[in-house]
Protein backbone atom coordinates (compact mmCIF):
# COMPACT_ATOMS: atom_id res chain seq x y z
CA UNK A 1 0.00 0.00 0.00
CA UNK A 2 1.26 3.58 -0.87
CA UNK A 3 0.47 6.99 0.71
CA UNK A 4 1.20 10.25 0.39
CA UNK A 5 4.56 10.27 1.64
CA UNK A 6 5.97 8.23 -0.75
CA UNK A 7 4.50 9.77 -3.12
CA UNK A 8 5.80 13.38 -2.05
CA UNK A 9 9.09 11.16 -1.83
CA UNK A 10 8.89 10.11 -5.40
CA UNK A 11 7.80 13.77 -6.82
CA UNK A 12 10.32 15.69 -4.54
CA UNK A 13 12.94 14.02 -3.10
CA UNK A 14 15.14 15.33 -1.00
CA UNK A 15 12.03 17.82 0.11
CA UNK A 16 11.50 19.35 3.30
CA UNK A 17 8.12 19.41 4.60
CA UNK A 18 5.70 18.37 7.36
CA UNK A 19 2.71 15.88 7.29
CA UNK A 20 0.44 16.08 10.20
CA UNK A 21 -2.94 13.62 9.49
CA UNK A 22 -3.42 14.70 6.27
CA UNK A 23 -2.24 18.69 6.26
CA UNK A 24 0.95 19.34 4.47
CA UNK A 25 3.11 22.09 5.65
CA UNK A 26 5.91 22.67 2.63
CA UNK A 27 9.26 23.83 3.99
CA UNK A 28 11.47 23.69 1.16
CA UNK A 29 12.25 26.87 -0.47
CA UNK A 30 14.26 25.20 -3.49
CA UNK A 31 11.80 22.52 -4.53
CA UNK A 32 7.91 23.51 -5.85
CA UNK A 33 4.93 21.90 -3.59
CA UNK A 34 3.35 19.25 -5.84
CA UNK A 35 -0.11 20.02 -6.38
CA UNK A 36 -2.95 17.67 -4.47
CA UNK A 37 -3.91 16.23 -7.94
CA UNK A 38 -0.07 15.51 -8.83
CA UNK A 39 -0.43 13.89 -5.63
CA UNK A 40 -3.27 11.86 -5.84
CA UNK A 41 -2.05 10.65 -9.16
CA UNK A 42 1.34 9.63 -7.98
CA UNK A 43 -0.44 7.96 -5.56
CA UNK A 44 -2.63 5.97 -8.40
CA UNK A 45 1.14 4.98 -10.59
CA UNK A 46 2.79 3.96 -7.10
CA UNK A 47 0.21 1.47 -5.90
CA UNK A 48 -0.48 -0.06 -9.74
CA UNK A 49 3.71 -0.41 -9.55
CA UNK A 50 2.69 -2.06 -6.15
CA UNK A 51 0.14 -3.66 -7.31
CA UNK A 52 1.94 -5.11 -10.82
CA UNK A 53 4.73 -6.76 -8.54
CA UNK A 54 2.34 -8.80 -6.38
CA UNK A 55 3.86 -12.05 -8.62
CA UNK A 56 7.08 -11.56 -7.47
CA UNK A 57 6.47 -11.05 -3.74
CA UNK A 58 4.09 -14.45 -4.26
CA UNK A 59 6.90 -15.95 -6.02
CA UNK A 60 9.86 -14.45 -3.28
CA UNK A 61 7.86 -16.37 -0.47
CA UNK A 62 7.61 -19.74 -2.29
CA UNK A 63 10.86 -20.04 -3.72
CA UNK A 64 13.24 -22.46 -1.84
CA UNK A 65 16.13 -20.71 0.23
CA UNK A 66 19.87 -19.94 -1.00
CA UNK A 67 20.86 -22.28 1.58
CA UNK A 68 18.93 -25.21 0.10
CA UNK A 69 19.87 -23.92 -3.81
CA UNK A 70 23.63 -23.97 -2.29
CA UNK A 71 22.60 -28.04 -0.90
CA UNK A 72 20.88 -28.69 -4.26
CA UNK A 73 23.94 -27.34 -6.53
CA UNK A 74 26.59 -29.47 -3.92
CA UNK A 75 24.66 -32.46 -3.64
CA UNK A 76 23.64 -32.57 -7.90
CA UNK A 77 21.29 -35.24 -8.91
CA UNK A 78 17.98 -35.69 -7.64
CA UNK A 79 18.21 -32.62 -5.45
CA UNK A 80 18.92 -30.49 -8.10
CA UNK A 81 16.32 -32.17 -10.06
CA UNK A 82 14.24 -31.31 -7.55
CA UNK A 83 14.99 -27.76 -7.18
CA UNK A 84 14.33 -26.76 -10.87
CA UNK A 85 10.81 -29.11 -10.25
CA UNK A 86 10.20 -26.83 -7.21
CA UNK A 87 11.02 -23.62 -9.03
CA UNK A 88 9.07 -24.17 -11.87
CA UNK A 89 5.73 -25.26 -10.29
CA UNK A 90 6.22 -21.36 -7.90
CA UNK A 91 6.60 -20.12 -12.04
CA UNK A 92 3.32 -21.94 -12.68
CA UNK A 93 1.74 -21.16 -9.81
CA UNK A 94 2.48 -17.72 -9.82
CA UNK A 95 2.66 -16.24 -13.25
CA UNK A 96 3.97 -13.26 -14.70
CA UNK A 97 0.86 -10.60 -15.65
Amino acid sequence: MTDKVAALQALTPAAQWVLRGDDLEWLDEVQTQPTDAAIAAKIVELQAAYDAAAYARSRQAAYPSIQDCIHALMDGGDTLTDLQALRTAVKAANPKP
